[in-house]
């Protein structure tokens, strides 16, 4: 199988940071997520109920992320590619993860995880 759903550019302020003044303020995260879904049964019925629904991912992701204090990137990164899988059973997933301007010399820095088989 190779239909994906994916999300670009999903923008989320966290309180996020290895640095106790980190955690005085939000910062922004920016995630691209792909994610491995069958389409046949939601092109065979042409019935939004057999797809993968972004929006409620996307949603599921920001209420997460904005209600939940981290340190690391790389530990939001593992914990939203756990929390979608679990709660879509998504076989695989991929999560990339940008902290803009966490260094003055790059427009952003982040992990990428991947999990499952493709």
């Amino acid at each position: 199988m190779s239909d994906k759903v994916f999300i670009h550019e999903l923008i989320a302020f966290a309180t996020i940071g290895a640095y106790d003044w980190e955690h005085t303020i939000k910062q922004k995260l920016v995630f691209n997520i792909e994610m491995e879904w069958d389409f046949t049964q939601a092109v065979e019925s042409d019935d939004v109920n057999f797809c993968l629904n972004y929006a409620e991912v996307s949603q599921k992701i920001l209420d997460f992320v904005e209600n939940t204090p981290f340190k690391l990137v790389e530990t939001v990164a593992y914990k939203v590619a756990d929390l979608l899988q679990k709660k879509y059973k998504i076989q695989w997933i991929r999560v990339e993860l940008h902290k803009p301007k966490a260094v003055a010399q790059a427009s952003s820095v982040g992990v990428i995880v991947e999990r499952g088989n493709k």
